[in-house]
């Protein structure tokens, strides 16, 4: 008689724990998924919306913004923990005693994703879901090679914006625009 095999699943900590973390890996549903490093247009488009991000926030005390391999996890047994290419954190929502030396354990407030063009529509597809679902209140999927923005704010509401349009941050960056030919200018 052949028993089936079974997965050990590893938690947030194991993967914090991991000689340099796991490397440039995510943790979903207790199993690591390996990420391949970005490619030169999609690496110089996260960091310079991350560095925008950085300057509205820091200019109007807002929170902290966080780069690629800040890990949050974002649902426990099995544990997931993201990490997005930008992300940000509300000032309120920071604990008195400040940020917790390993992995949030909180959503963020706004993930940006930057698309690469090697990913997989369902696999993206499921870390909006996955993030809306934990409480992310605004995520941006940035897409290089279109040039475009699609922004979601709920599960049943996303809208895309062109490259003449103008990203805006809402309510979660209140007067935060960012013309989006800004962003993709080569």
């Amino acid at each position: 008689m052949v028993k089936p095999q079974t997965k050990t699943l590893l938690t947030a900590v194991d993967l914090y724990q991991m000689p340099n973390h796991g490397g440039r890996s995510e943790l979903v549903k207790g199993e690591v998924t390996l990420m391949s490093p970005a490619g030169t247009q999609d690496g110089k488009i996260a960091l310079r919306l991350g560095a925008i991000i950085w300057n509205y926030v820091e200019a109007h005390n807002l929170g902290e913004v966080y780069a690629a391999e800040t890990g949050f996890t974002i649902e426990e047994d099995p544990d997931t923990v993201r990490a997005p290419d930008v992300s940000f954190v509300a000032r309120e929502r920071i604990p008195p005693e400040g940020e917790p030396p390993d992995f949030w354990a909180i959503a963020p407030d706004l993930v940006a994703e930057v698309l690469s063009p090697f990913d997989v529509a369902s696999k993206v597809q499921q870390k909006i879901t996955e993030y809306l679902q934990a409480g992310v209140r605004l995520v941006w999927l940035v897409d290089p090679e279109t040039q475009t923005v699609t922004v979601y704010e709920s599960l049943a509401h996303g809208r895309i914006l062109l490259p003449d349009d103008t990203l805006t941050g809402g309510e979660v960056l209140p007067g935060f625009s960012l013309p989006l030919h800004q962003l993709f200018r080569r």
